[in-house]
This record gives structure tokens, C-alpha cells and sequence, in this order.
């Protein structure tokens, strides 16, 4: 028997540019097709992306009208032909290209995991896109190996957080960064070896911070100075690996265009000659790429969840009404832990 479309609601951009253009409407959903589950939304993650694309600025935004968000957990409500692994009923947790401000999607089920025992459906939320960036960068980009020391930007936020603690588990000493004195208790309690405010002295403290060590990797997602400072503190062989650039944020409905140029021109160049003289690399990813390769992000996934690293932090939870505010607090940078909006 045909399942009948369902009502959902939706926070959905008629084009992007700006947060105002954000609106929250209804519309039909139809029934999953071939391979898909539809999902009843129990919780959204907010993530950096999100206000990227919000705001016209991320290259992989959808053109034209499109609903924001890229991960939820919620609960399995109906399954399209040939799913087999999961049923009706089921607690997950998902990601997707765009998509998940809403409370009912249909996905493909390659692309939803079950939620752990024992994790509320916020904790689901905060995981799947922010750990898959800490684990990639570290790993599969970063060649982490024990005894190694990693720069960890932001690492009081979501990603930063989760990145500690990978990178603990595999006998690494971490370093965390922050934008202000307040966050510095988090690091302590993830138990962070040093933690730095990132200020005009950044270079100096991280030199301190060192001790002596050599720099081997950086988890970057700042840029500007502060991409430039630790690129030179790093050791021969290290590796930065970007995959944010909070510099270009804006708290802002719009960006502002004219410091955007300005960051642009001024924004880190690199020899490569003098790359292959102090044997330094430097990588880039953006976690879309590897949505857009099912096998790879599915292996990605199986290999992060041998590593027990304990559940997520939840620093901040929203209404679904309250969304806009939610984002509007995100783009604040004075948020810790993920910022989650409860449906």
C-alpha cells in the first residue's frame, strides 16, 4: 500500500546571501523511495558549514532554494524497498548534503547509523559530521601516530573536542586553542596538555607551550595569522591539515564584503619551494567530498567507532522554533561543546 506524503516543517532558504532569508514554512514530504528511511527529527547539529552556506559563502552550496543543515538523530518511521539493516521504530543518527533544519527527511540508509546505547538523541546530533572531521583530519589526512604533538584549533568546540580525544586515545599530547580566558576550563577538563588564548602573542604562547616538543601536526580552521604562525612552528615532516576558516565568519545576517576581500587578498600563501626545503605539507578537505563517496565515508565511519572516546559534548540546546537565535549564538564564537536544536 502507497504511504500518503506527510506534513513537515522546514526552515528553508529561497536563495542564499543572508539569514534573514532563513523562513520557517511547511510542505509535503513523500514516502521514501528505493533505499531510503524516513526519518522523524528528534534533534539537529549546528555546524560551521551551515552558516557558510547560509550566507552564499560555501563553494557546495545548493543553487537556488535550499534547506541548510547537515546532520539530526531521530527515529526510523518508514523504510523504502531493499533496507534491510534497519526497521521501523530504530534510533539514529544520520548526515546529509544539505537538508536536516526540518522535522521528517527521507535518506539514504547508507548514510544513517544506529544511535548508541545509552545516548540521548542531542549526543547523536553532536557526533556523526564533527567527529568524521576530527578523525579524517587526524588520521587519515594527519598520519597521527603515538608520541606525536597536534595543535588542536578551537578546541573547545565541537570538532576541537572530539579531536582531543582522538588524538589522546592514540598517545598523542595535544595543544588546544581558544578565543578567550572563559574556555580554558573545557581543555582542562578534556584533559588538554596546554591550552592557548589565541591573542597577539599566539606565537609566543605556543612556542611555551611547546616545551621543547616538536610540532607535528595542526588541525586548523582559523586561517590568517593564525594559520601563518602555526604553519612556522611546525616541525620538519609536519603536517597542516585545514578544513574551516573561522577568519571569514561574520555575526552579521550578511557577510561583510569588504573585509572579505580584504581577508581574501591577505589570506596565506605558500612556496612550494621552500615547502620541499623545510619538508612541511599542508592539506585541505572539506567533508561534502567525502559525503559524495559512500564507501569511503562509510569505512571512515566503521574505523571511528572502534575507538571508544565517550560521548559528545552538548554545550547549548535550542527550541526548533528558536533555531535562527541558535545560529545566531553559533556565529557569536563564544559557544563551547555543540550547539544542538531539539525537535
Amino acid at each position: 500500500m502507497m504511504q500518503s506524503p506527510i506534513t513537515r516543517e522546514v526552515y528553508r532558504m529561497s536563495k542564499a546571501g543572508s539569514l534573514s532569508q532563513l523562513r520557517h514554512q511547511t510542505e509535503p514530504l513523500g514516502p521514501p523511495g528505493p533505499g531510503e528511511v524516513q526519518v522523524a527529527i528528534k534533534a539537529i547539529g549546528l555546524n560551521f558549514a551551515d552558516t557558510f552556506a547560509i550566507k552564499g559563502l560555501y563553494s557546495a552550496t545548493p543553487k537556488g532554494s535550499f534547506i541548510p543543515g547537515l546532520e539530526y538523530a531521530g527515529t526510523v518511521i518508514a523504510c523504502g524497498t531493499g533496507v534491510t539493516e534497519l526497521k521501523e521504530g530504530d534510533a539514529i543518527m544520520g548526515a546529509t548534503r544539505f537538508g536536516a533544519y526540518v522535522t521528517h527527511l527521507n535518506i539514504d540508509a547508507r548514510y544513517v547509523q544506529p544511535l548508541p546505547t545509552g545516548w540521548s538523541y542531542e549526543e547523536g546530533a553532536a557526533y556523526l559530521v564533527q567527529g568524521l572531521t576530527a578523525f579524517y583530519a587526524l588520521f587519515s589526512l594527519g598520519n597521527l601516530q603515538e608520541g606525536h604533538t597536534v595543535l588542536v584549533h578551537s578546541a573547545a568546540g565541537g570538532v576541537g573536542v572530539l579531536a582531543n580525544r582522538f588524538a589522546k586515545q592514540a598517545g598523542a599530547y595535544t595543544i588546544g586553542s581558544v578565543g578567550s580566558t572563559e574556555k580554558l576550563d573545557l581543555l582542562n577538563q578534556e584533559g588538554c596538555g596546554e591550552g592557548i588564548v589565541r591573542r597577539g602573542d599566539f606565537a609566543t604562547k605556543l612556542e611555551a607551550a611547546l616545551g621543547g616538543r616538536k610540532l607535528d601536526l595542526v588541525l586548523e580552521c582559523i586561517g590568517g595569522r593564525i594559520f601563518k604562525e602555526s604553519y612556522a612552528a611546525m616541525a620538519p615532516m609536519g603536517r597542516l591539515v585545514a578544513y574551516g576558516a573561522a577568519a571569514f565568519a561574520s555575526t552579521g545576517n550578511r557577510p561583510n564584503y569588504l573585509k572579505l576581500a580584504w581577508q581574501y587578498l591577505n589570506r596565506p600563501r605558500l612556496d612550494p619551494l621552500l615547502m620541499m626545503r623545510e619538508n612541511k605539507a599542508v592539506l585541505a578537505f572539506n567533508l561534502i567530498w567525502l559525503y559524495d563517496h559512500a564507501d569511503m565515508l562509510r569505512q571512515t565511519l566503521d574505523n571511528m567507532q572502534q575507538v571508544d572516546i565517550g560521548k559528545p559534548l552538548v554545550g547549548h540546546t535550542f527550541s526548533f522554533e528558536a533555531l535562527p537565535e541558535a545560529i545566531r549564538l553559533f556565529l557569536t564564537g563564544y559557544t563551547m561543546g555543540k550547539v544542538v536544536v531539539v525537535v
